[in-house]
């Protein structure tokens, strides 16, 4: 094996590949053409002297001998940066860049202008924001953090809990004015409800009371939205009543451009969990951007902090 063939540039390339099994794609990620990332694959197999990958017209997978030699890459990388983040940590500058996952509405409302916080903090820091609510692979597509609402599958990524986003029931003044206020849960049924087309079982209504009781309400519609921005704009035109996040609609109920509806029932609340890549979480700089966004959500409004079994606002 010529070992000068082994490059950094070739194994992050074959890492990359490895993670997302596509050529194109890691070509775009690392800003180069593919043929250069399918040349840095073939030198780094000649140069290891063993296939690393299968290719197919639809897939590249991993050889026995790239499972292994994955492994030791990864390794390798990781030790590279943690070398890199130890020099520049003497000069107390991290530097390079951070990828970030974030449920949509959530990270257009608050989390970008943390990001611009952290980066205002930290000038050498770059930040790539994804904002998305699906629910990607982070490894496959080389995000180091992300930030979720909602339970979580088993996973092996390193959790952190945020605390719990509160839900509330609102409607435009206009809207209550023309249809008239529920006075109890089973009212909603004759209401014009805005739904999420991507949360499973939206045509019930799950409501907890005050002083206890749950209460499932039919709850219908002529509106359907899969984006939390768009039901933001749909129930300030008033097209409807919606259970939402306190965080989406903070400001419009503070302008009275909403209102609070049967105020002594509330949709439970949401958890909203950071995701950290096991091999990430020792790199100084997503380690400082988890210890800055979980200090700055916390005083989002609307994000609950969970201790000993109590929330608290």
């Amino acid at each position: 094996m010529d070992r000068s063939e082994v490059s950094l540039e070739r194994m992050r390339s074959f890492v990359r590949v490895a993670e997302r099994g596509n050529l194109s794609a890691v070509a775009r990620e690392l800003g180069v053409g593919q043929p250069t990332v399918t040349r840095h694959i073939r030198e780094l197999e000649q140069a290891v002297g063993v296939p690393l990958l299968t290719r197919t017209t639809r897939s590249v997978t991993m050889t026995e001998e790239g499972r292994r030699y994955y492994a030791d890459c990864v390794q390798i990388l990781r030790l590279v940066e943690h070398a890199g983040d130890e020099a520049r940590s003497a000069r107390g500058a991290p530097a390079g860049t951070i990828r970030i996952s974030c449920t949509a509405a959530f990270g257009v409302l608050h989390v970008s202008r943390l990001i611009f916080a952290f980066q205002n903090r930290y000038p050498d820091v770059s930040a790539d924001l994804s904002l998305t609510d699906e629910r990607v692979d982070l490894v496959r597509e080389g995000v180091d953090v992300a930030l979720r609402l909602g339970p979580l599958a088993e996973s092996s990524m390193k959790l952190r809990s945020l605390g719990q986003s509160r839900r509330v029931l609102v409607a435009a003044p206009g809207y209550l004015a023309e249809h008239g206020r529920p006075a109890r849960p089973r009212d909603l049924a004759s209401h014009q409800g805005i739904r999420m087309s991507n949360v499973a079982g939206s045509d019930v209504l799950v409501l907890q009371g005050r002083r206890g009781g749950r209460h499932e309400v039919p709850f219908a519609g002529r509106l359907r939205v899969d984006h939390g921005l768009a039901a933001r704009e749909a129930l300030a035109a008033g097209r409807g009543i919606g259970p939402t996040h306190l965080w989406l609609i903070h400001d419009l109920l503070a302008t009275g451009k909403l209102e609070r509806v049967l105020a002594d029932y509330s949709p439970p609340p949401v958890p909203l969990n950071m995701l950290i890549v096991p091999e990430r979480s020792g790199v100084a700089r997503v380690r400082l951007l988890v210890d800055f966004l979980a200090g700055q959500i916390a005083r989002i409004p609307g994000i609950e902090q969970v201790q000993s079994g109590r929330r608290r606002s």
